[in-house]
């Protein structure tokens, strides 16, 4: 083994990254995964079959820390294992194939994570390495078929048809057959106990949808439109859904949105709602995008960085089209116009970005994508830009892709070039604003807004009467412009108008008042305390907060009112109505005890992340900080999604100013697990 390890110290700047796809294809993957849970590690079977282009006497995988247990090969190739690669080593001859077997473990840094009682991964670009001998190049594409050992009882969510499972004492193995190939990064699986619910699209796509059996209640808000979505998608592309199935499954402390593994969406458990929270919070545009990925970006996929757009703006902008079938023209112009604002306001402060530049920020890749994708289809025409569309799937499906490949398709049909497109929307760092303004108002509804929101600096007296008759009109967003523009106006003008609004019933108008009337007159209190009944948690939550800071002396009825409720995923209602609770004279000393319990144990890490973020920043208001929260928070600042970790540093840093709560976190070092003391050390030896 030494001498081979030495051999190969030699060759290892044999193949460079940008070359290896030159010299090799790796064509399958087949790989017997077990997690386990109690050592976060992972132990693994592969077996990997590659043909060789040019002749070499090095390859690799890209494996991060895996120690060999074992290896087979009838090939005489030796295989070494050395910080993030598995080099194999041989005579290798052109146009032949060969096949490697070989076992390792891993404690994966990142990319997998043991999350309660889920397991699940996360590869986004080129991580899944951490966990699976694999390549982080994109461009080369390989079949992965995995098998997955996990404790009975639990479910098993992995890329492809699953062909097996089979019961192995305390565990069972479950195998998946993927049919065609994929980048290494969308290769993904979770383990969980969930329940499902099926379907078969028109074009007979099997179709499974996952979710907690406590949410069973959620199930139906939560995949809203699902179907539709899924025809919707596969007709206006106009290219039949490439993979054999397609399941969803909702993840606790998930790292983003969604993730669009092939053929296994994997989303933030945060989406989880019920019919009120889908109001306010749905997991529609989320649930069309991550499909949309199943076409651009898994069947094609970027050659670079570079063109990222294609696979982020074309997912934005067709679950954009996938809205405006459900929620209408109104929706899908409002959309526009929010994200074209979004775009002009980043280019105004000299802070736009070009399309084409690889290291873009989200905003640019989803919204000016999906921008220059609406304005494309708008010059060339509907009918040119969907056969544009359809060749390109067609000419390219499983293989990688340049903003010039999807260019040419486009030019083809069109017969003309497309030099000052590209110019003005992939090359150009300033957002065309007048050539997104001139789209936007081929929509009657965006030129009442604009007419509407025209006005906000004109005296309330000049525009009451047009305001009111657009609150008869109750459309969601105009009625939303008119109220914001009530406010910090006399209430003895714009009364009429909150009463007109009151009465429309339109839960989105109602919201709008909450939201921005928070010194409530008593000639509206009546009408104020019914969005108490509204189906809108936010709604709910602001008009809860506002009637307790309004009217003292009807806390305790405020707070009956919504003593039941929970609110969204983060239990927000919730939250807050402990908060209120524990600060409200009216309340027994005893019951305040009882939620203040309730508030500080939702800090605890069997919650997840959001539950977690709003608890502290709530015990931090209010300063009732205990030696548990305390213990939480420090917790939290080794968690493995950052947003979070962010947060919770940047509030252990403030009580660390202090030194009460400085003596206390000391003495509490003993109770940390490892990795906490070990930071919170670190913290007070600064």
């Amino acid at each position: 083994m030494k001498k081979i390890f030495n051999v190969l110290l030699i060759l290892i700047g044999f193949t460079s990254l940008a070359q290896q796809s030159e010299v090799v294809d790796f064509i399958k993957i087949e790989a017997q995964i077990e997690p386990i849970s109690s050592k976060e590690m992972v132990k693994g079977t592969v077996s990997c079959t590659f043909h060789v282009l040019k002749k070499s006497d090095s390859i690799y995988l890209d494996g991060m820390n895996m120690h060999l247990v074992d290896f087979y090969t009838d090939n005489n190739i030796s295989i070494t294992s050395k910080e993030k690669k598995i080099w194999l080593v041989s005579n290798f001859e052109v146009n032949k194939n060969y096949k490697v077997t070989f076992s390792y473990e891993v404690f994966p840094k990142q990319s997998l994570y043991f999350i309660g009682d889920q397991i699940w991964t996360q590869g986004q670009g080129k991580y899944t390495s951490h966990w699976l001998p694999s390549i982080d190049d994109m461009n080369d594409k390989i079949e992965f078929d995995l098998t997955i050992l996990a404790p009975s009882g639990k479910e098993v969510i992995a890329n492809g048809k699953l062909i097996s499972v089979k019961d192995r004492g305390i565990l069972k193995s479950w195998k998946f057959n993927m049919e065609h190939p994929m980048s290494s990064y969308l290769v993904a699986f979770a383990v969980g106990k969930f329940d499902s619910i099926s379907f078969d699209s028109n074009y007979g796509i099997p179709v499974k949808l996952y979710y907690r059996s406590k949410d069973s209640l959620k199930a139906e808000p939560t995949y809203r439109y699902t179907k539709r979505i899924f025809d919707f998608l596969e007709k206006e592309i106009g290219f039949p859904y490439p993979w054999q199935n397609y399941k969803q499954v909702p993840l606790r402390d998930f790292l983003y949105a969604g993730m669009e593994n092939t053929t296994a969406t994997f989303f933030s458990e945060a989406f989880i709602v019920d019919s009120i929270g889908f109001v306010d919070r749905n997991y529609v545009n989320v649930n069309a995008h991550e499909l949309a990925h199943q076409w651009f970006g898994n069947l094609i996929t970027e050659t670079s960085g570079t063109h990222h757009w294609l696979h982020e703006g074309f997912a934005t902008y067709y679950a954009l089209l996938a809205e405006k079938d459900i929620f209408g023209d109104d929706y899908f112009y409002w959309k526009l116009f929010q994200s074209a604002e979004q775009l002009k306001a980043l280019s105004d402060e000299g802070k736009g970005e070009i399309l084409l530049d690889p290291k873009a920020s989200s905003l640019t890749y989803y919204e000016k994508g999906a921008w220059a994708l609406h304005i494309l289809k708008e010059k060339v025409g509907a009918t040119n830009f969907n056969k544009a569309i359809i060749n390109y799937l067609n000419k390219y499906q499983f293989k990688n892709v340049s903003t010039d490949d999807f260019l040419n398709e486009v030019e083809k049909v069109y017969g003309k070039k497309l030099t000052q497109f590209k110019s003005d929307w992939l090359e150009q760092s300033a957002f065309k604003a007048e050539a997104a303004y001139q789209s936007l108002i081929n929509s009657s509804f965006i030129n009442n807004y604009f007419e509407i929101s025209a006005m906000r600096s004109l005296p309330i007296n000049d525009k009451k009467q047009k305001l009111i008759e657009h609150l008869t009109i109750h459309n969601d967003f105009i009625g939303q412009e008119v109220i914001y523009q009530l406010e910090n106006e006399p209430i003895s003008e714009t009364l009429p108008l909150y009463k007109k609004a009151f009465q429309s019933n339109n839960v989105f108008i109602r919201q709008a008042i909450s939201l921005s009337l928070s010194t409530i007159p008593p000639e509206l209190k009546i009408e104020y305390e019914s969005l108490l009944n509204d189906d809108s948690y936010l709604t709910q939550e602001a008009a809860l907060y506002n009637l307790w800071v309004n009217f003292p002396e009807e806390r305790s009825k405020y707070l009956e009112a919504l003593d039941s409720i929970q609110g969204f995923q983060n239990k927000n209602i919730r939250q807050l109505w402990l908060a209120l609770s524990i600060v409200t004279d009216d309340i027994k000393q005893d019951k305040k005890e009882e939620y203040l319990f309730e508030l500080r144990s939702y800090t605890g890490p069997e919650f997840s992340f959001e539950i977690r973020e709003l608890a502290f920043e709530i015990i931090n208001s209010l300063e009732v900080w205990n030696s548990t929260s305390l213990l939480n928070l420090v917790n939290s600042c080794t968690h493995h999604y950052w947003k979070f970790k962010k947060s919770s540093r940047a509030i252990l840093n403030n009580l660390m100013d202090d030194d009460i709560y400085l003596e206390q976190l000391k003495s509490l070092r003993k109770e940390l697990d490892i990795k906490s003391s070990e930071f919170l050390n670190k913290l007070i030896t600064k």
